[in-house]
């Protein structure tokens, strides 16, 4: 039977990007219809502010234009994030902090990674990156003639991201032609086969679709509740199970930093955000080490006010994934998939992965559900795992043991298999392409190299071909000067929003 009549339950980032994705995908086919329901009795989280790059990829797949979305959205450029008190005060102070880019650690295309690392004590290895030297002087990525989505850097945005989730809404319901309903489901009616036949709403009516996806949030109403696809808990690894977010309003003067803060604290970490107008402010912590009395204090302490004069918001949240990202006739998107804490942005660019990966490989009629889902249902499973695994990466191989919290992520974590044999390799040899198994891992050797190497991971040191060092020297020296002038020539970070919001 042709697939004719698709729901998307939920609203928020992950209904709209699955809307807009299927409006792409399938949305051409004049008999089928894409319908987005979501009921305005549920509010969505909306404290994921930040993504990685490959965002642009998709707003210009979805034909949105880069300024009207950062004008709309009150974005802001993000280079990379800056981790600051990951490692140990006594020993490395407590100011110490380090970059993980988004552009590659390789001066002028060559990989010198060998030569840095008998010379590591003379620079940070993310200043072999072009990042570093624009985040040290809050320098945006783009002239103001830069084509749209084009930089002389690899970027992403910080944005607000109940307006995000607007454009994408206004996108999905002008370009494509995605129907809009508003409505609480009071209940799923389920088919003799175990799928799902229609929803029943709270106004009385009901309606039936073929497909259905999930973007109810962590309620997970289909997939979770209807479905019963179990939810696979990875709080061994990772133990962050709350956070507390805090909206600050800034100064148009102010500075604005081209990249995420992500700082350590005794029992988790606080990110902070900057965007035009505000800072976004999250306080990241596990439960089991640390009491929301005393997390509420210490982000007090952070943020330099009471937190909870604030309008202090509480989301608890548990890291791990649906055993199935698609069952039957139904997929699901977002939380009501999976979660894990957002220190690199995981949230979006999970959903976008698979989006992405549904809407590519949707299918036309119920018969084609099985193979494909068996096969989407394999990579999602894979991109969560090592999702997870680089997540926990931050927190093993730091050498702080001034809580019980960082001996529990440290001295007793449990670690995959994975990336149990990975850090093992490691300590032999810096990673390489070959250490990846796949051509989607979101977080590939670049990304694990400045982790490590921003937290002084112990690897072997390799042989150096004297003949190496003349070349090298000369590529440091090319890149250090290139990334002068991109100081001198780029505007700053805020003199080019305000351009912007002038127009």
């Amino acid at each position: 039977m042709k697939i004719k009549k698709i729901a998307i339950v939920g609203g928020g980032t992950a209904g709209w990007l699955a809307a807009n994705y299927l409006g792409l995908s399938v949305g051409r086919d004049p008999e089928v219809e894409i319908c987005l329901i979501e009921s305005k009795d549920v509010p969505t989280i909306g404290v994921g502010e930040g993504t990685v790059p490959n965002i642009r990829a998709t707003l210009q797949r979805f034909g949105i234009d880069e300024r009207e979305f950062m004008a709309k959205c009150q974005a802001t450029f993000k280079l990379g994030i800056k981790f600051a008190n990951w490692m140990d005060a006594d020993k490395y102070g407590a100011d110490h902090y380090y970059y993980h880019p988004f552009v590659a650690p390789f001066p002028v295309g060559v990989d010198i990674s060998h030569y840095w690392m008998h010379h590591q004590q003379q620079m940070a290895f993310s200043e072999l990156s072009a990042m570093h030297a624009l985040a040290e002087h809050n320098i945006g990525p783009k002239h103001p003639s830069s084509s749209p989505y084009d930089g002389v850097v690899h970027y992403a945005y910080h944005f607000d991201a109940g307006k995000f989730a607007q454009l994408l809404a206004d996108n999905a319901l002008t370009r494509f032609g995605v129907r809009h309903k508003f409505a609480t489901i009071e209940h799923v009616v389920m088919g003799d086969d175990g799928s799902i036949d229609r929803l029943q709403f709270a106004s009385g009516g009901e309606e039936a679709f073929d497909f259905y996806i999930d973007c109810s949030g962590f309620a997970s109403r289909l997939l979770g509740q209807a479905l019963q696809v179990p939810f696979l808990a990875k709080t061994e690894q990772i133990p962050t199970d709350t956070a507390l977010a805090v909206q600050v309003p800034t100064e148009p003067s102010d500075e604005v930093q081209p990249y995420t803060t992500a700082k350590a604290h005794s029992a988790g970490w606080i990110w902070d955000i900057p965007l035009p107008h505000r800072r976004g402010t999250g306080f990241v912590y596990s439960s089991s080490h640390m009491s929301e009395s005393q997390a509420v204090a210490e982000f007090s302490r952070y943020l330099g006010f009471d937190a909870e004069a604030a309008n202090l918001r509480k989301v608890p949240m548990q890291a791990g994934y649906r055993q199935y990202f698609w069952h039957k006739n139904c997929a699901a998107l977002g939380l009501s998939q999976g979660f894990v804490e957002p220190l690199e942005a995981t949230s979006i660019m999970v959903t976008d992965f698979c989006a992405a990966l549904l809407a590519d490989h949707f299918p036309r009629d119920t018969d084609d559900i099985a193979l494909l889902s068996r096969h989407c249902n394999d990579w999602v499973e894979y991109i969560w795992e090592r999702t997870i695994d680089f997540i926990q990466l931050h927190y093993c191989i730091s050498d702080r043991r001034d809580s019980d919290f960082w001996v529990d992520c440290t001295d007793r974590a449990k670690l995959s298999d994975v990336l149990a044999e990975r850090l093992a390799l490691w300590k032999i040899a810096s990673p390489k392409r070959t250490d990846f198994f796949s051509t989607v891992d979101l977080f590939n050797q670049q990304s694990y190299m400045y982790v490590l190497y921003g937290m002084y991971f112990p690897t072997r040191l390799p042989a150096l071909n004297p003949s190496e060092i003349p070349l090298a020297e000369a590529k440091i020296r090319e890149h250090n000067a290139w990334c002068e002038k991109a100081v001198q020539a780029l505007s700053s970070h805020r003199a080019w929003l305000n351009q912007l919001h002038s127009r």
